[in-house]
């Protein structure tokens, strides 16, 4: 039987009725950590237009976390401020093309990446069913908290300005740029690029692949942990987390993707509550999304509600 178009598409998914409650807890309590940011300037890494820095900061449960800090050098006054926030598999690129366009641009590597993992290193695969039983313990429940740390990060700086503040990223990135809206009402606006994280329970039936098989994986060897699996991704389930979104947003999906599947992407564009949201759906296209193209609407649009 084909599969109906995506944006058709009806979503398994239910929304917990205490799932801002829960989240309002753990924004308190991760806000209850002192941000204890530290910034080291890197000269291999920066050249004659753009400053790095490495920079580290404490998030939820106390544990350490690294990233990338880019600036232009030359500036007169605030800089908006725009977070890069990672895919699954990859590391997080110093952010130079964003500095160079005008932004202080923090791009963030949330627990278990390479130079934040020495408190907590789940793996690849790993950290999708790490803690999936408990929604207090599940590994994205700190992964989120990161993600909206960095938000901390650029309020912080005395070159930002703090009411001019983005975020970005694809795949995973995608994923967490809808969390991060959604949890962070300082985003001002926001660019989700082919939205993993989106209708997990959907997603381990439309598609075969990695890495939402690794919850496939984990329900064979567990199979009567289902309904708790269930019961603990609705809370992380960006699909449940759009009707927090207030800012523009912009969506992009590649209408061929098998690895994040495009109804997800739509069933979650479709709960997003604000009317200033617009998706692109691309077809002939994969988990790339048509990147390669889209890359400059992205760059109109972050420069339409975030540069004076």
């Amino acid at each position: 039987m084909p599969r109906i178009p995506a944006d058709q598409y009806v979503s398994q998914v239910r929304k917990p009725d205490d799932i801002d409650q829960f989240w309002e807890d753990v924004l308190a309590a991760t806000a209850r950590i002192p941000l204890a940011p530290e910034s080291r300037y890197d000269p291999l890494r920066s050249s004659a237009d753009v400053e790095v820095h490495e920079i580290f900061f404490t998030s939820l449960d106390d544990v350490r976390i690294a990233g990338w800090y880019a600036l232009p050098r030359e500036r007169s006054g605030p800089l908006p401020g725009l977070l890069q926030v990672p895919g699954y598999n990859m590391e997080p690129p110093v952010p130079k093309p964003w500095a160079r366009k005008g932004y202080a641009a923090l791009s963030v590597a949330p627990r278990g990446k390479l130079r934040s993992n020495r408190q907590f290193n789940p793996g690849y695969p790993g950290l999708l069913t790490y803690g999936i039983v408990d929604r207090n313990t599940y590994s994205y429940r700190g992964f989120y908290m990161d993600a909206c740390r960095g938000v901390d990060f650029l309020i912080g700086r005395d070159e930002v300005d703090a009411h001019r503040i983005g975020v970005t990223g694809h795949s995973q990135g995608g994923g967490l740029t809808v969390s991060t809206a959604a949890l962070r009402p300082e985003i001002k606006a926001a660019a989700a690029g082919a939205p993993y994280l989106c209708g997990y329970i959907d997603a381990i039936e439309l598609t075969d692949a990695y890495p939402y098989q690794e919850i496939n994986d984990y329900l064979r060897q567990n199979p009567h942990r289902r309904q708790q699996v269930t019961d603990t991704l609705a809370y992380f389930d960006g699909i449940n987390l759009a009707h927090r979104i207030n800012c523009p947003i912009i969506v992009s999906v590649g209408l061929q993707d098998s690895t994040c599947p495009p109804e997800t992407g739509y069933a979650m564009f479709n709960a997003i509550a604000t009317p200033h949201k617009q998706i692109y759906g691309y077809d002939g296209h994969g988990h790339d999304a048509n990147n390669h193209h889209h890359a400059a609407i992205i760059d109109q649009f972050m420069a339409q509600h975030l540069q004076p």
